[in-house]
């Protein structure tokens, strides 16, 4: 049978999502754990596909893998986890035998998190008006060779808490860095070094400027969607990894306080 898992990870300590010899990535852990479980013995056989492949520092809520088992309890998410470091399997789905994650994806949806005092979150959010609809990219990701730089954005949404800005965008397809040269073209705007009519020229290439992509730790992929695909709440492996995540999110909250304490003594 072939199966889809969907997953989330905290990328802080890997090297992102694709395996590479020598360092941790999400990838290199989740086959060995999925070997470990003999959920996946040949990865060629098993025709093992992946929604995407997030960068170094970048996060996911909604990553998805499939592939064909023997084993359909080894491949449950309960099983699987017990080998994994801040990756949490919590989902699955039989799948057709055709389905590839990457291929049959027909949207993909990111957030980016950033913190900017004193932004203008009215000009960011007339900005991003632009956005929705197909259009040519090449300025706003770092262009991968023989591969399209059209994209077509669905939705893109951005809003703020306090000096908190959470920008939301949803399309068939994103090149890479594209997210968070985004994320630093709305912060210009909201900064008030850049205009809505410098995106509209950015877009038809009429101008060429060059965009730094903001810090990767901003970044999660927040879902990736399939037409017909049903998926399976493993509810025992989702508490498990609630309890983790809350004791992850307890310690470094109390590090943000300590820091806080700081800051504030020293001013």
């Amino acid at each position: 049978m072939r199966v889809a898992l969907k997953f989330a990870y905290l990328g802080t300590e890997y090297y992102g999502y694709q395996i590479q010899h020598g360092v941790p990535t999400i990838e290199g852990k989740l086959l060995k754990a999925l070997r470990d479980a003999d959920a996946l013995k040949n990865l060629s056989k098993a025709r093992y596909s992946a929604a995407g492949r997030t960068d170094r520092g970048v996060h996911a809520l909604g990553q998805v893998i499939a592939f064909d088992t023997e084993s359909a309890e080894a491949a449950k998410p309960g099983t699987i986890n017990c080998n994994l470091h801040q990756i949490w399997i919590y989902a699955w789905a039989q799948v057709g035998k055709d389905f590839n994650a990457r291929m049959s994806a027909v949207e993909r949806e990111y957030r980016y998190v950033f913190w900017g005092k004193g932004l203008d979150i009215d000009k960011m959010k007339d900005a991003v008006s632009i956005f929705p609809g197909t259009h040519d990219f090449r300025y706003f990701a770092d262009e991968e060779r023989g591969k399209s730089t059209l994209c077509d954005i669905k939705t893109i949404s951005i809003r703020n808490d306090g000096d908190w800005f959470y920008l939301d965008i949803a399309g068939n397809r994103f090149m890479q860095h594209m997210v968070r040269k985004i994320a630093a073209a709305l912060k210009l705007i909201g900064k008030g070094e850049k205009y809505g009519g410098w995106l509209a020229k950015m877009l038809d290439c009429s101008i060429t400027d060059t965009l730094q992509p903001m810090e990767a730790n901003g970044l999660i992929l927040m879902n990736v969607n399939y037409p017909g695909i049903k998926w399976n709440i493993d509810s025992h492996a989702r508490n498990r990894a609630l309890e983790e995540i809350h004791e992850l999110f307890v310690s470094r909250e109390t590090v943000v306080r300590i820091l806080d304490e700081i800051e504030r003594g020293m001013q």
